[in-house]
């Protein structure tokens, strides 16, 4: 059985659309899925605010490289473009963790890079698993904690925005 934490991210058209048709998309292997946050921009690219959420996935017949796979063909299907690094997009999926797994390769690091030091990940990561522990770095609450006080700044959960 493989578990993963995938983190999602839209701010561009239909931006909880996005998130509903992956959601969707990982129906049939969802455990949990988070609330929704609306969160200032992280990367340094002036625009607009991204609505971001977490889910937990589980499926026996499903590695790292598939999830990879099942992610990308969500973010093709909703029109993603990649044109600037950390840049506005309709969907993006970012395979966090899977089970203990260590790569490093460049199309698939894992556990993700960045994750410890974003609030955008953890935060959501925490409501739906709040003993999560991020491989090689720890329990997610000290993780979440370390960042500061500051760290949930420009972040808003949307309970009025539902995932389904």
């Amino acid at each position: 059985m493989t578990r993963a934490v995938l983190s999602l991210g839209s701010n561009l058209g239909d931006r909880i659309g996005h998130l509903r048709a992956a959601v969707a998309g990982f129906a049939d292997v969802l455990v949990a899925a988070s609330p929704v946050y609306e969160t200032a921009p992280w990367g340094g690219v002036e625009q607009a605010d991204f609505l971001n959420a977490v889910l937990i996935v589980e499926d026996p017949g499903t590695d790292e490289w598939g999830w990879l796979h099942r992610g990308q063909a969500l973010e093709d299907a909703s029109g993603r473009v990649r044109e600037v690094r950390w840049g506005p997009r309709t969907l993006d999926v970012d395979v966090v963790c899977v089970d203990g797994v260590r790569s490093e390769h460049p199309d698939l690091l894992l556990p993700h890079p960045g994750t410890v030091e974003r609030a955008t990940v953890l935060r959501p990561w925490l409501d739906v698993d709040p003993d999560a522990v991020l491989p090689g770095h720890g329990p997610v609450a000290a993780l979440l904690a370390a960042l500061g006080p500051d760290a949930q700044d420009g972040m808003r959960r949307r309970d009025d925005l539902g995932l389904w």
